[in-house]
């Protein structure tokens, strides 16, 4: 059985998140999506655990559902903000759990250490290998993942505040870490450049903020397994059977992919940033040093260098964006809307009408330029304009109609509810 599984996203009561984040929203747009399994978010925080608790019910997978046989699996994300070595540390980790009980386990160690009442993603003065070593002791079946390692902020390798090797923060539990998440300004091939990492298992997941499709799925990690449960997820992720590969964003796409300094509109390549010592040239502060430039100076190995047991991953852009970017409208616009409903009439998901879907078709329902479009994302050949220092990265194509502001830049949560067609249309409706 294979499905394609979301495994790190957000309730409404994290930080800058949709008042809309729900079970109901993020059971129906993943369908939309194609996604198969999703992580529940945030189960530390009281309110939206009692949502979960109410509107999902465990059985003996370990794989809680909804009313409508939806599977979700626990999962949450914690902020572990600490010092180590003279040098203020920022990991952010993601934790996946197999029961209801268990996640109350967790939840009451992490309030002996502080409050988890007012974000859904807390924050924590703990180490990461007593962290992890904490976990371990509660259940052994609990995932400890490093969330997505190269952002520059909160992250395992992040450029302001992170480290070299995973057993520097690791340390003596790096034996429980199976996997890393790449976030969205690298890609497995990036990660394949160090040697130190060849023994981890490589996940993508979509760190959403809101549950729209071009948030939704737009990382993620595809599993092949006899029957879904939490034991076989876990064990493909620590064993790699059973885990097929990723779907990833181009890495240009992500907002932290090259160096800049967004305040200047600064771009730059590693390269050029190391020829001004990293400094903008506009404004002479610091430079946000973006995931290249950090994977350059840990790499080990040349670009394109491939390890013999890697799993494969496909590189997409959301196709509301290359609906949006084409016609030249607002992303969640009633025009870029309605061309995204009538191929999802047609195809039933995004991730069908993006990986599987026959050019001829696609051209039948919403025209050559976006059907050719959908077909070079397919094969990774759109050209993606660098995002840097918080900036979406943006996709390119020739006489393309103008992007509009809110289609490259991180939205504010609930800024869509107003573009949004106020009926829902037909091929949303009948999830």
């Amino acid at each position: 059985m294979k499905l394609i599984s979301d495994l790190h996203i957000h309730s409404r009561f994290s930080r800058a998140t949709s008042k809309q984040l729900n079970i109901e929203n993020l059971e129906k747009y993943a369908k939309i999506k194609g996604v198969g399994l999703l992580g529940t978010g945030d189960f530390t925080h009281p309110e939206w655990v009692k949502e979960l608790k109410q509107q999902l019910t465990e059985d003996e997978t370990g794989i809680p559902k909804t009313k409508d046989n939806f599977p979700f699996i626990l999962q949450t994300e914690v902020s572990l903000i600490y010092s180590q070595d003279n040098k203020g540390r920022r990991v952010h980790i993601v934790l996946m759990a197999k029961s209801f009980d268990i996640a109350e386990h967790i939840t009451e160690y992490l309030k002996s250490k502080g409050r988890i009442d007012y974000d859904g993603r807390p924050i924590f003065k703990i180490p990461c290998d007593e962290f992890t070593e904490s976990m371990k002791k509660i259940d052994q079946d609990i995932e400890v993942i490093p969330a997505h390692i190269w952002t520059p902020w909160f992250s395992l390798f992040g450029s302001n505040s992170g480290f070299n090797s995973v057993e520097e923060c690791f340390k003596d539990q790096t034996k429980n870490i199976y996997a890393l998440e790449t976030g969205l300004s690298s890609d497995p091939a990036m990660n394949w450049r160090l040697s130190q990492l060849d023994r981890y298992s490589l996940v993508s997941s979509s760190d959403l903020h809101s549950f729209w499709p071009w948030r939704i799925g737009r990382e993620a990690t595809i599993f092949d397994l006899s029957q879904l449960t939490y034991k076989n997820i876990i064990k493909a992720i620590r064993t790699k059977e059973g885990l097929e590969g990723t779907i990833e964003v181009d890495p240009n796409y992500g907002k932290y992919h090259f160096d800049g300094h967004r305040n200047c509109k600064i771009c730059m390549n590693p390269k050029d940033s190391i020829r001004v010592k990293n400094i903008c040239p506009k404004c002479g502060r610091n430079l946000t040093i973006g995931v290249l430039h950090r994977v350059e100076e840990l790499a080990d190995r040349e670009v394109g260098f491939r390890p013999k047991e890697a799993k494969p991953f496909t590189s997409l852009i959301p196709l509301s964006e290359i609906i949006s970017t084409l016609i030249g409208s607002p992303i969640a616009s009633k025009k870029t809307w309605k061309i995204y409903n009538d191929l999802l009439e047609k195809f039933k998901d995004e991730f069908n009408i993006m990986l599987d879907a026959e050019k001829e078709e696609l051209t039948k329902i919403a025209g050559a330029q976006i059907a050719d479009a959908i077909i070079k994302n397919r094969e990774g050949k759109i050209t993606i304009q660098p995002g840097f220092d918080g900036e979406y990265g943006k996709p390119l194509f020739p006489k393309a109609g103008k992007l509009e502001k809110d289609t490259i830049q991180e939205e504010s949560p609930d800024s869509f509810e107003t573009h949004k067609p106020k009926f829902e249309q037909k091929g949303l409706d009948e999830f």
